[in-house]
């Protein structure tokens, strides 16, 4: 058994038994949940009787779980609880979840993003359970006049077995709710673990497909308005004046105005991005009401010019950042990725003389590799409710940061943080976006304004030109072979609009001795932001579409050269900050080649391609099956092998892979913003290309490679290996090697060539 030390007493058990990790400082959490016998948030008969902070139960027999995290697909709601039930030895049928309300000091940060909710939430929420488990042990054994290493619990049971006496959790859940925390709690060994590792139902699934209220455009507030905002229509433009006569004699139209939403000299924090800073409000009764009379304003817009954007630094203090006013176009943005990728760069990671082993070297490769800006396009646009009063404000909505809008929200209303209430509403899709605080704002600052609650809908025509996109990268590889094809240098140097991909400790770094990683950036008024395994996508992307044709180029098996590296990586590492374990990259990488039957002649019919990556703490690796279905690359079948520690929930962790991937392929075939003058020419999806349901695989057969390591991210880890693999495969499929996204453009370019 592992023994955890607690000495903390119950009130701050309760307040903030922490873990820190990935600069997020989370408390012990509650999480979302699962239904079973009693529909979730459904109280029954009798008191609830707290346990822990985030464990209460009824007299009935009945478990609450209180989940913080904001819930947007990735199911949280159903695996976080899992992780208390399993310590706490409670009946999953016996079980509700519902999601917490916004708390930072009972709850932390509350924070989806970076694939951190298992990692992070794994120790505490064990430890919230152990020590539940031992308040009700406690409280039966003086209740039976036994001692307590003689009561043991099973499903929500206590149980005495030499009096053969025996009693559910509620009806000694009063009795426990008195009882101070316990100090030393022994956690469940790994091989015991009756309910994490065993898949259970979306506990939210029932909800979500007849239909009911969950995510913020179902949230309603009596006398609640629409607003809309109107932007310019380009980066680097700003609102000059405008006309809203004939906008104001359309029915239902209580307003219009205009919006500042940061002052001069506010300093904006980490998550403070926005596009537009100054917009046009409408607001009337109705969405469609709003949206016709929007179409009325006449506006006219001007060129921003340079300005100076303030953020509030880390160690660093304030830091003051000039951006461009440049109407930026996307032809002007690649002739710039030329200019800069030729001028000396940031220096990231050297290792040996690279310089000299390429002045040596018999063969030099070389390979740029080039993306676009992508949309989020989460499927429920940004939208948000507030209702700002004089004393006090209610905001409710999808995010995924609360904790880090609230003291933006608490500057800008002028409200103390314990005056607002922040509700959180299932998001319908946030892969990075909803991080951003800009339209809990907007929502806000109209509020505040009309003197009225008020629901601001973003359009998808407003969301996909807002911005806040995934960047747009290049980067060059460039390996030095010797006279017998074996690899002595590698160089990578790769910028961005307005920042680089280039992760310099990553793999391949350390298995080389001569290796060099620059960066460069260019600046730019085009918002950008995290995007599903920010950085990463591209990053394995153009690393994997390269170790794929170096492989070829020394005459290797792709999967075996990567295994190669790896090897001396493990054996004999160079450097000291190789970020990956070369053990765990291995394991992945040897289960998708006998999973996928990777040299089997069976499969021979089949284009075949291969990546792995390691990222947000996990390992993933995918073998893609292609053939060429009317004319076109199509992925009939993938093979999926991840490293991901403990598996919690294995259908939920199979569905997230499953995702992945889907979205990978779409992303990698389609997905493409372009700019001219500064304007975004893809305003909604008949002009944003996804991937649709006859164009997903077949078949996605997922593996993970067991071990007792525990949790580690894998919301984004499957992402960023979908592009090499896919891109891998078309240049088996046709005997092109393509290098720029998105490749279905490339290959419709090529053929008609």
């Amino acid at each position: 058994m592992e023994n955890i030390e607690n000495k903390q007493s119950r009130r701050t058990f309760m307040k903030s038994s922490t873990v820190a990790g990935g600069g997020l400082f989370l408390s012990f959490t509650w999480l979302s949940g699962f239904v079973t016998a009693v529909p979730v948030g459904e109280a029954p008969s009798g008191d609830w009787y707290e346990l822990t902070g985030y464990i209460k139960i009824t007299p009935d027999n009945i478990i609450k779980l209180i989940n913080p995290n904001p819930e947007f697909g990735q199911n949280v709601m159903t695996s976080l609880p899992m992780i208390v039930a399993e310590e706490l030895d409670a009946d999953w049928q016996k079980v509700v979840v519902e999601m917490g309300p916004h708390d930072n000091v009972k709850l932390g940060p509350q924070f989806t993003g970076g694939s951190n909710s298992m990692r992070m939430y794994w120790r505490p929420l064990r430890e919230a359970g152990a020590a539940a488990r031992q308040m009700l042990k406690e409280a039966a054994a003086q209740t039976w006049g036994v001692p307590v290493d003689e009561v043991t619990t099973k499903a929500s049971m206590l149980l005495h077995e030499k009096s053969g006496r025996s009693g559910t959790y509620g009806q000694f859940s009063s009795k426990a709710a008195t009882i101070p925390v316990p100090k030393g709690m022994k956690l469940k060994e790994v091989k015991s673990f009756n309910v994490v590792r065993n898949s259970k139902k979306n506990v939210e699934g029932e909800k979500i497909i007849s239909g009911k209220p969950l995510f913020g455009l179902d949230y309603k507030y009596e006398g609640m308005l629409i607003a809309m905002i109107e932007h310019p229509p380009a980066f680097g433009m700003k609102l000059k004046d405008f006309d809203a006569t004939e906008t104001l004699k359309m029915p239902g139209i209580k307003d219009v105005f205009r919006q500042t939403l940061y002052e001069d000299g506010f300093e904006q924090g980490g998550f403070d991005t926005r596009s537009f800073n100054e917009l046009l409000v409408v607001v009337g009764k109705t969405t469609w009401e709003v949206m016709n009379a929007r179409k009325k304003l006449k506006v006219t817009w001007e060129p921003i010019g340079d300005t100076l954007k303030n953020t509030m630094g880390g160690r660093n203090g304030k830091t003051e950042i000039t951006v461009p006013g440049e109407l930026e176009t996307t032809t002007k943005q690649l002739e710039k990725f030329k200019e800069y990728a030729a001028k000396p760069a940031q220096q990231l990671r050297r290792d040996g003389d690279p310089e000299t082993a390429f002045k040596n070297a018999a063969q030099v490769i070389e390979r740029t590799y080039n993306a676009p800006f992508l949309a989020h396009n989460c499927m429920e646009p940004m939208n948000f409710f507030a209702h700002v009063m004089d004393d006090k404000a209610i905001v409710a909505g999808p995010l995924q940061a609360p904790g880090w809008s609230e003291p933006t929200l608490a500057k800008l209303i002028n409200l103390p943080a314990d005056k607002i209430e922040i509700q959180m509403t299932r998001m319908g899709g946030g892969f990075g976006l909803r991080a951003y605080g800009h339209y809990i704002y907007e929502a806000a600052l109209i509020s505040k304004r009309i003197k009225a609650p008020v629901k601001l809908v973003y359009t998808r025509e407003d969301d996909m030109t807002y911005g806040i996109y995934r960047p747009t990268y290049t980067t060059t590889y460039r390996a030095a072979l010797d006279a017998n094809k074996n690899l002595i240098a590698l160089h990578v140097k790769g910028g961005g609009i307005p920042e680089h991909a280039i992760h310099a400790n990553r793999f391949p770094a350390g298995t080389i001795d001569n290796y060099l990683a620059e960066g460069w950036r260019i600046p730019s008024n085009i918002t950008t932001g995290a995007f599903r395994a920010p950085g990463s996508n591209f990053a394995a992307a153009s690393e994997q579409m390269f170790l794929d044709e170096l492989a070829e180029a020394m005459g290797k098996d792709p999967i075996d050269f990567r295994l190669e590296l790896l090897k001396r990586a493990k054996e004999n590492p160079v450097g000291r900050n190789n970020e990956y374990n070369a053990d765990r990259y291995m394991s992945v990488l040897q289960l998708v080649k006998e999973k996928s039957g990777w040299n089997n002649s069976e499969n021979k019919k089949y284009s075949r391609g291969v990546a792995a990556y390691f990222c947000h703490n996990s390992y993933v690796a995918h073998v893609v099956d292609m053939v060429m279905r009317d004319g076109q690359p199509y992925v009939e079948r993938v093979t999926s092998a991840a490293d991901c520690g403990i598996v919690i929930n294995p259908d939920a962790a199979i569905n997230m892979i499953e995702g992945a991937v889907v979205d990978g392929i779409g992303n990698a075939f389609y997905g493409g913003l372009t700019m001219v003058n500064g304007e975004v020419q893809q305003k909604n999806f008949h002009q944003y290309r996804m991937i649709r349901i006859n164009e997903a695989p077949k078949k996605i057969d997922v593996h993970f490679v067991q071990n007792e390591i525990d949790p580690t991210g894998l919301g984004e880890p499957p992402f960023p290996p979908v592009f090499g693999s896919v891109a891998s495969a078309m240049y088996k499929l046709t005997g092109k090697r393509f290098y720029n996204f998105p490749l279905i453009k490339e290959f419709n370019s090529l053929n008609k060539a």
